[in-house]
């Protein structure tokens, strides 16, 4: 049951529903940058980047979980965020974490004048530093 001022939260990926319930406040990875949506938030859709969907207050409170690619719709009561991938910090490999951004650095090299390659090259590290982030606990919320 909802809570006063709580948003109905869900995190969904082509494989699975990550979460479905409610949280005071909602911190994800935009495009353009990290937003918080409230109780009451004017109505948004922005493309999701890489980066920790953080939850606060409700029966949510103190989630955490990786987020990739996709959208989220931010209505007044309810969060929907579609990625690409979404991952629970304990799930993500360090090791392959690591790995993904070493390759993202050696495409970075390799990319020279090549505008497409350079911004493939960043969208691979930028995703890569936010797994290991998550995974260490000090993503954008910490």
């Amino acid at each position: 049951m909802a809570e006063a001022n709580a948003m109905h939260v869900r995190l969904v990926t082509p494989d699975k529903i990550f979460l479905d319930g409610y949280a005071d406040a909602v911190s994800l990875p935009g495009r353009s940058g990290y937003l918080e949506a409230l109780y009451g938030h004017a109505p948004l859709l922005t493309e999701l980047s890489a980066g920790e969907v953080a939850l606060r207050g409700g029966e949510l409170d103190g989630r955490r979980y990786f987020a990739a690619w996709g959208f989220a719709e931010v209505l007044p009561d309810r969060v929907t965020i579609l990625a690409e991938s979404a991952l629970e910090p304990q799930e993500i490999s360090m090791p392959d974490a690591q790995a993904e951004l070493e390759r993202g650095h050696h495409l970075w090299n390799e990319a020279g004048e090549n505008s497409t390659r350079y911004q493939e090259a960043n969208a691979v590290i930028h995703e890569a530093e936010e797994r290991l982030s998550v995974a260490q606990g000090s993503g954008h919320s910490e």
